[in-house]
C-alpha cells in the first residue's frame, strides 16, 4: 500500500491494453466452447494445473476459462484493486459460488441482517437446507455484534458495501480487522458503489458485482463479476473441487465483449448517477420528504461513507423515500410512471432511466416480515435509481408535482 489515494478509474485504464486478434482497438470475442493444443503432451499439464491462461496462454474448455471472460475478469478487478477476477452467469451466482467454495460442507456464514432479497434467500433458506451452511444475520453497523456472533467459528463474513434498500454503509475496514482476527474472509457485495468504494483497498478479500446493474448501465444483460486474489480465483476454478468449474456459471463471451466496451465509461455515468441523485435529495429534503440518501449531511452514515469513498464519483445513484404506507407507495410510482413519465416500475438498477420499486413488496420479498423490521425496511419504503435521461430540472418539477399529488 502507498500514500497515493487509489483511483479506480486510473487502475482500469492501466489494465486496458488488450488488442483484438488482427489488431483491432477492443478486444475479439472467443466464441469457441473448447480449445486445441499444439501437441498431445499439452493437455495432461493443463488438466494437471500447471498450464493455464496465466501459465502459458493455455485454455482448456469454456466452462473453466475463456480468453473473452478472462480479459473482462482482470479489467474488473483492476477497477478494484483485486489481483485477479472472473466473470459469472449472474451476480448472485457469484455469491453462491464464493459462499459454497468457502463454507460447503457444514461451514458458517455471518452476514449482514440487510441484503438484496435473493441474497437473504440464498443463504437464510437454500443453502442451510440444501447444503448445511447456516448464516447468522447481524446488524452490521453493531460491531460488537458481529464479533461476538463470528467466535461461531464462521468462515465467511458477508456484507453489502451499502445495504440494499437501506442505504446503511458498511465500515469495511473495522470489519475486515475482526473477520482476519476470526480467520475468516470478509466478503463485500459492491453492486451499488462501483468506483465510489473499493473495498479491497479497506481490507476485504472478495468484492462482488452484479454486473447487470451499473456496470452494464443497459439493463439487457445478466452477468457477475468476482474480484479476490489469484489463489482463490484459481481455488474456484479447480477441476476438481473448484465451485465456478463444477457448478458451471459461465459468463457467455459476448457478454463479456459487450461489458468490456462499458467499463471504460463507467466513471462518467457513476458521476453523473451521483449528481442528479444529490440534487433530487437535496430538493426533497428541502419540501420535507422522509428521504435517506448518503449524500445528505444527516444520513447516519455520512461521515463513514466519506472516509471509505473516493471522492470524485460522489454518494451514488439510489435514494428511497418513504411514504409509510403500500398504498401511498403504489400511488407514487403510478404516477410517475404513468402521468408524469419520470421513470419506471421496475426492479433492478443501474440503468440509464430512472427505475422505481417499492421495496418490501419486490425485492426484500424473500424477507420476513419480522426480518424486514429488523433490518428497518418500512412498508411503505419506495427505492429510487435515479437514471441519466431528460434535464434535471425537469425531472424535480415531475417528482414534485407526483409527490405533492400523494
Amino acid at each position: 500500500m502507498t500514500d497515493t489515494p487509489f483511483d479506480p478509474q486510473q487502475a482500469m485504464a492501466n489494465a486496458r491494453h488488450e488488442f483484438g486478434e488482427h489488431g483491432g482497438v477492443n478486444m475479439s470475442i472467443e466464441a469457441s466452447t473448447t480449445f486445441t493444443v499444439m501437441t498431445p503432451e499439452l493437455m495432461p499439464e493443463i488438466f494437471a494445473g500447471q498450464l493455464g491462461p496465466n501459465e502459458g496462454g493455455c485454455y482448456l474448455y469454456g466452462r473453466h476459462f475463456n480468453p473473452t471472460v478472462f480479459v473482462l475478469g482482470r479489467m474488473v478487478a483492476a477497477m478494484e484493486g483485486a489481483e485477479a477476477g472472473y466473470g459469472t452467469a449472474s451476480g448472485l451466482s457469484a455469491i453462491a459460488a464464493v459462499i459454497m467454495q468457502r463454507c460447503g460442507g457444514g461451514g458458517k456464514v455471518v452476514s449482514s441482517n440487510t441484503l438484496y432479497g435473493g441474497t437473504w434467500a440464498l443463504l437464510d433458506e437454500y443453502l442451510p437446507k440444501n447444503c448445511g451452511v447456516e448464516t447468522t444475520f447481524v446488524d452490521i453497523q453493531n460491531l460488537t455484534e458481529v464479533e461476538t456472533a463470528m467466535q461461531n467459528g464462521a468462515k465467511v463474513l458477508y456484507t453489502e458495501s451499502l445495504s440494499n434498500p437501506t442505504l446503511r454503509t458498511a465500515d469495511i475496514k473495522a470489519l475486515a480487522s475482526i473477520a482476519h482476527k476470526n480467520d475468516a474472509i470478509l466478503v463485500v457485495d459492491n453492486t451499488f458503489t462501483p468506483m465510489i468504494f473499493s473495498p479491497i483497498q479497506q481490507g476485504a478479500d472478495v468484492v462482488i458485482h452484479s454486473a447487470t446493474k451499473f456496470i452494464s448501465g443497459a439493463s439487457d444483460v445478466i452477468a457477475g463479476v468476482i474480484c479476490c486474489s489469484k489463489s482463490f480465483i484459481e481455488e474456484l476454478m479447480d477441476l476438481h473441487l473448484g465451485s465456478l468449474m463444477l457448478l458451471g456459471p459461465t459468463m457467455d463471451p459476448i457478454v463479456a465483449f459487450r461489458l468490456s466496451l462499458r467499463l471504460p465509461h463507467l466513471a462518467a455515468r457513476m458521476k453523473e448517477h451521483s449528481c442528479r441523485a444529490m440534487y433530487l435529495a437535496k430538493k426533497l429534503q428541502e419540501l420535507g420528504e422522509d428521504v435517506v440518501y448518503p449524500g445528505l449531511k444527516n444520513h447516519e452514515d455520512h461521515a463513514l461513507f466519506n472516509s471509505h469513498r473516493n471522492e470524485e464519483y460522489g454518494y451514488g445513484g439510489l435514494f428511497t423515500v418513504d411514504m409509510k404506507t403500500p398504498e401511498r407507495a403504489s400511488k407514487l410510482m403510478d404516477l410517475l410512471q404513468n402521468e408524469h413519465r419520470f421513470g419506471f416500475i421496475a426492479v433492478s438498477l443501474g440503468y440509464f432511466d430512472t427505475l422505481l420499486s417499492c421495496s418490501g413488496a419486490s425485492t426484500s420479498s424473500e424477507m420476513s416480515k419480522d426480518a424486514q423490521d429488523s433490518a428497518g425496511i418500512s412498508p411503505g419504503l419506495v427505492r429510487f435509481s435515479i437514471g441519466l435521461t431528460g434535464s434535471i430540472e425537469e425531472r424535480w418539477n415531475q417528482l414534485k408535482q407526483a409527490i405533492e399529488q400523494c
